[in-house]
């Protein structure tokens, strides 16, 4: 076991895929951790103990030893240089900046508009039925940015034929359209094959929502 990893605590809530992806970097790294979890329904993440981890609220955050770490993309560039096995991200700089464009879009210009708080603010602020269309218009652009982006680089896997940083954030996002937000994916031909090749990893898929220890019994 390397030096510190049992000291690994994540602080997640299963729905969530900003800590999905933090699950999936976790699982393809090797790295046994402590799931603790935050249940968001139940506002678990304002009460005074969690505020301390992150004053914003948001989950995931990375405990390491006297290390806290919030944020995914944080989190995911502290794991892979602290942990350089199975590393996620490329050495070609062209392909690294690549990944980061990819992720970017998603936990930038997708993710964000369509987190609980926002949903809820729309709710509340414009109309219950405007939640659905506001969401899918946002993850509709966002894939198609993605198509547009990758559509000349992409291999096996989203940046070439390894798994990258890019598959680790496009996954949860895929999924999050697919199930919860009824996105048409046939509009989404690279980004339907993707997760077609995602459902057969088990990092992936041990990382799912509905395999987490605080998700709700069937």
């Amino acid at each position: 076991m390397a030096e510190g990893e049992n000291k690994l605590k994540l602080y997640s809530y299963w729905k969530s895929s900003c800590s999905f992806r933090i699950r999936i970097a976790l699982n393809l790294k090797g790295l046994e951790y402590q799931y603790i979890p935050v249940n968001l329904l139940k506002g678990e993440q304002f009460s005074p103990e969690f505020q301390k981890l992150n004053p914003i609220g948001y989950v995931p955050v990375l405990v390491d030893g006297d290390m806290i770490i919030s944020d995914s993309f944080a989190i995911f560039m502290y794991l892979e240089e602290k942990y350089p096995q199975h590393p996620l991200l490329p050495s070609d700089l062209a392909k690294k900046a690549l990944n980061f464009q990819a992720a970017n879009i998603v936990s930038s210009s997708i993710q964000p508009l369509q987190n609980l708080a926002v949903l809820k603010y729309i709710e509340e602020k414009v109309s219950p039925d405007e939640k659905i269309p506001w969401t899918k218009f946002h993850i509709e652009k966002g894939f198609e940015a993605l198509e547009k982006l990758l559509k000349d680089h992409a291999g096996k896997y989203a940046t070439g034929d390894e798994v990258s940083m890019a598959d680790l954030f496009l996954a949860p996002q895929i999924l999050a359209g697919i199930e919860r937000f009824n996105v048409d994916m046939a509009k989404f031909p690279l980004l339907s094959r993707l997760n077609e090749a995602y459902s057969e990893l088990p990092e992936f898929q041990n990382a799912k929502p509905e395999n987490q220890p605080d998700a709700p019994s069937a």
